[in-house]
């Protein structure tokens, strides 16, 4: 009789105690995952913004700057609409200069040329004011400034950075280029004198005349403003000019408006 061999009696394995540290882990799983997802979203937030800021912000200014541009054009070419109450009748004997109204906010008056700056400033509106809704469409002017061809301080400001960026390259200018004005009366030509990096605080810039508060103006000047660096804002890259003629508006434009600083 063959015997089996002898087997020892199998031990079963009995409960199981939980891993305490399972449910830990799937806390900190579940923490990762979300933290994860998170970072994901807003890495997609701000691509987004970036798109918005660097791109769109450009293609949408574009657009805008070019309407404002055909609607100033298009004002000119209406018939000027006389005063309803008649012309002012001067005296030798009492004669005062009768201040010209200025433009209500955002609306646009004038076109900027800059040869140096062509690619971006070559029939840039100038509308009146510099809130952001403004210069989204071209270069706004400081209200309270001289209007073109002016005593004082013609004061203009624009973006840098984004909104089609029309001062982009307000580095490459230079000491001696010239800057065009086009109203519906006038050719305006100024030629930049000097720059200066300042504060954003330093306000003084726009003053009828910069440096001198309360000084009484007695040359015709122009001011550009930008930020500074071309990205930040903490400064503001100022060019001054001065008017060095005008003419009538017509057919013709200034002889030295070819493209060229």
């Amino acid at each position: 009789m063959v015997t089996a061999p002898l087997v020892e009696d199998a031990v079963l394995p009995g409960p199981t105690e939980p891993d305490p540290v399972t449910p830990r882990r799937a806390v900190t799983a579940t923490i990762a995952h979300v933290l994860g997802e998170l970072l994901i979203t807003v890495g997609v937030v701000l691509l987004l913004l970036c798109v918005y800021q660097l791109w769109w912000t450009n293609v949408e200014s574009a657009v805008a700057t070019n309407n404002e541009r055909t609607k100033i054009i298009a004002q000119w070419d209406r018939p000027v609409v006389p005063d309803p109450i008649g012309p002012a009748t001067p005296t030798p004997s009492k004669t005062k200069a009768v201040p010209v109204t200025p433009p209500s906010y955002g609306s646009g008056f004038a076109l900027l040329y800059i040869p140096r700056l062509r690619d971006k400033v070559w029939g840039l509106p100038v509308m009146e004011g510099v809130g952001l809704d403004v210069l989204a469409q071209g270069a706004g002017h400081y209200p309270g400034d001289a209007m073109p061809g002016g005593l004082g301080n013609f004061a203009l400001a624009a973006h840098r950075a984004t909104h089609n960026e029309p001062f982009r390259n307000i580095d490459q200018l230079q000491v001696g280029d010239k800057v065009y004005v086009q109203t519906r009366t006038a050719w305006y030509t100024y030629v930049l004198d000097k720059d200066q990096i300042v504060r954003p605080t330093d306000v003084w810039v726009i003053d009828p005349v910069p440096g001198d508060p309360g000084a009484k103006p007695t040359k015709r000047l122009i001011t550009l403003t930008t930020c500074n660096p071309r990205w930040a804002s903490y400064q503001r890259w100022i060019w001054w000019g001065h008017l060095v003629a005008a003419q009538p508006a017509g057919p013709t434009t200034p002889d030295s408006i070819t493209g060229t600083a």
